[in-house]
């Protein structure tokens, strides 16, 4: 009896493995994702620079490490796109793309454009890794509301 507990006990062991282990590793693992498209600014369209600034997209690190972003690229449907340059986002942390001119920070990047990205209607954002491949893709098709979570 003792070889039958001691074999049950293993093979239960293994199912709850095959069930558990991959859900922890995926939740460990995380990902740089798209997190929120704001694609109406507040008020009037003037190509004012705190309304392009108003429009921004936000992308998050849910890893358990910093990520350099370096050569990363975040594109529009028609293909507007914005290169990160140096920069590491730090784990668990935000980074907000605004359209407009500023001063590069921690939290926020510029595009440093004077013309809006994101259409108001509907739009794809598409994030890439500096190697070309996919990270993350969010569209939207709303006159509903001002922005969309991913």
């Amino acid at each position: 009896m003792r070889c039958t507990r001691t074999l049950t006990a293993a093979a239960l062991a293994v199912v709850a493995g095959v069930v558990l282990l991959p859900t922890q590793a995926q939740a460990a693992a995380g990902s740089v994702h798209l997190y929120k498209i704001y694609y109406d600014s507040p008020g009037t369209d003037n190509r004012s620079n705190a309304s392009l600034n108003a429009e921004y997209v936000q992308i998050r690190n849910t890893t358990s490490k910093a990520v350099s972003l370096k050569g990363w690229t975040l594109v529009d449907a028609a293909n507007h796109k914005y290169v990160f340059g140096t920069y590491s986002l730090g784990k668990g942390k935000t980074v907000t793309v605004r359209t407009g001119k500023g001063k590069d920070t921690a939290t926020n990047r510029y595009q440093n454009r004077a013309a809006y990205v994101w259409n108001n209607d509907k739009d794809t954002a598409t994030l890439k890794k500096a190697n070309g491949t996919k990270a993350d893709t969010c569209s939207y098709n709303s006159t509903k509301v001002d922005y969309k979570m991913c």
